[in-house]
């Protein structure tokens, strides 16, 4: 895949970065290097556009997890491929809270960076070509969704109420979309790991907690006291968009 597209290398091992930069200009990518947290912010920053980051976790200065939160604060929704040599499900999980797109773990094989990010570029390009083709016709569940005032628009990756409009990542945009297919069922921890986050290893299901309390957030009148998106407990999650129960537990 070839194209205009304009990436951000963010690597502080400069032959790693160098090796990079060379392999995906040789893909047709344009591309920079920024060779720690800081530089990455003040170029994301500047008003420069690009179309996706590939993020180092270990990073001096601001790690790769502090950059990605810093960009999703500042209402920056650039696609980033998180780089991390920790390939722990726990820290692939940290780096999706963050705000990461999706994971590749080091030492790597290049073609399967350039699929990853190639995958990437192709799913912001659906949702911005679903936004473009919207029109007054009717929608199925999976470009838009509406249940208690509030509108989850896959298209656009926004999800609005009455009196606000959120922008999700990727991947949260994902993580509803499979929760809204799945409405009304128990869904337990380790399947959202594997069919949302591809997370396959043994590891602590609980570390994905964090991520539904961020969703709650968004869709919650009172996020202590989830009606929409229950925890089952010992098992996972329900999202109840219609029939909900009357007095919801704290969490």
């Amino acid at each position: 895949m070839s194209g205009p597209f304009h990436v951000l290398v963010v690597e502080d091992e400069a032959h790693l970065a160098q090796g990079l930069l060379f392999n995906l200009q040789a893909e047709g990518y344009t591309v920079e290097i920024a060779g720690d947290g800081e530089a990455a912010l003040h170029r994301l920053m500047d008003g420069s556009h690009f179309d996706a980051v590939l993020l180092d976790v270990m990073l001096p200065g601001k790690n790769g997890f502090e950059v990605a939160e810093a960009l999703r604060n500042q209402q920056n929704y650039v696609p980033i491929l998180m780089l991390t040599a920790r390939g722990r499900p726990e820290d692939v999980l940290q780096g999706f809270a963050a705000g990461a797109d999706d994971y590749l773990a080091k030492p790597f094989d290049l073609s399967i960076l350039i699929a990853r990010l190639n995958g990437l570029l192709r799913r912001m390009g659906w949702h911005r070509k679903g936004a473009e083709e919207s029109t007054s016709q009717a929608t199925d569940e999976l470009t838009s969704f509406t249940f208690a005032g509030r509108t989850i628009n896959f298209a656009t990756l926004e999800l609005t109420s009455l009196d606000k409009t959120i922008h999700l990542t990727l991947m949260e945009g994902d993580l509803l979309r499979y929760l809204v297919q799945n409405q009304n069922r128990i869904i337990s921890r380790k399947e959202l790991l594997e069919q949302v986050w591809r997370v396959h290893e043994d590891t602590d299901t609980r570390a994905i907690d964090n991520f539904m309390v961020r969703l709650r957030r968004y869709i919650e009148e009172e996020p202590s006291r989830p009606v929409y998106l229950q925890t089952v407990r010992g098992i996972g999650y329900r999202f109840l968009p219609f029939d909900t129960p009357v007095n919801a537990e704290p969490e």
